[in-house]
């Protein structure tokens, strides 16, 4: 694990080394209990084992999560954009692709806006939310008086119920893997190390206050950099109202998820593979195997 200072703030990272003259894969992981960088353990240890393995990988730990620090505070999308802005200026030798776990879309949307974001030669993004929760926003009131009652005594009793063993199998299982079974003993027990310190929950706070959900659609379509979109074909998702309005409109609702994507980026592709919400760990072989063509690609 290495370190380097944001805002005062100590930043983690660590970084697996690759044939050099290569772009690096920059991973941003998801937010949620006990979450941080170790998310994409199983997906290094696959890319490690793959032909495609050349390229060099930096894992991060967004500030609130793993080794960075967790200051009380709510934490935005372009906050954590800044952060990894920052990465790229002052760590990162070589240009990166971006590889983006779910619904922190939002943070690499507004990385791409920064200065730092001409090192970004492309972006991979795994099982993104559904095209309207990226742009339908929440009020701002709402998300202020979510924060509050999160950053409240009755936030800090909800966290500590919620990286119970019992709640976090049950969510996963509900919301996260295809199959009960891929629900291990080894990802609850990463989920519950991560949530030993009560301060992480300050960036789940935020993201569940809904920080996030802004109107992306105008930002996303400046995008000129190649992407692919890889999505699960279970995916789904917790937003009821999303849920239901894709189901009345399509009998495939993974296909039309994906699709809203490539139409809306100006050089975007996709892909389905097996799996639901969380690919990179659930289905690290044939996520790795998805995307190896497209890192090659852009790194010849």
């Amino acid at each position: 694990m290495e370190f380097y200072t944001w805002n005062n703030y100590r930043c983690a990272f660590s970084k697996v080394p690759g044939e050099s003259g290569k772009p690096a894969l920059l991973l941003i992981h998801p937010i949620g209990v006990g979450l941080s960088g170790e998310f994409w353990q199983p997906f290094i240890a696959q890319w490690g084992r793959s032909e495609a393995a050349n390229n060099s990988i930096y894992n991060v730990d967004l500030l609130g999560c793993g080794a960075s620090d967790m200051p009380k505070r709510a934490y935005r999308p372009e906050d954590w954009a800044e952060q990894l802005a920052c990465f790229l200026s002052t760590v990162a030798t070589e240009p990166v692709i971006l590889v983006v776990q779910g619904a922190l879309l939002p943070v690499a949307v507004r990385l791409m806006a920064l200065p730092a974001a001409e090192k970004v030669k492309g972006l991979v993004l795994s099982g993104p939310p559904a095209w309207r929760l990226m742009t339908t926003p929440t009020a701002d009131w709402k998300q202020s008086l979510s924060w509050s009652l999160f950053a409240s005594p009755l936030g800090n009793l909800f966290y500590r119920y919620a990286r119970r063993e019992k709640f976090l199998r049950s969510f996963s299982q509900r919301q996260l893997f295809e199959r009960v079974e891929d629900v291990t003993d080894g990802w609850l027990q990463m989920l519950e190390t991560g949530a030993k310190d009560l301060d992480s929950r300050y960036a789940v706070f935020s993201f569940l206050a809904g920080f996030w959900r802004q109107d992306y659609a105008e930002a996303i379509a400046q995008i000129q950099q190649p992407v692919l979109v890889v999505m699960g074909e279970e995916a789904s998702t917790i937003d009821r109202t999303t849920a239901q309005q894709i189901k009345k409109a399509t009998d495939n609702p993974s296909q039309k998820r994906l699709q809203d994507y490539i139409d809306h980026f100006p050089r975007a592709q996709g892909v389905s593979i097996a799996g639901r919400n969380v690919l990179p760990y659930e289905s690290s072989g044939e996520f790795v195997d998805a995307i190896a063509p497209f890192i090659t690609a852009l790194s010849a």
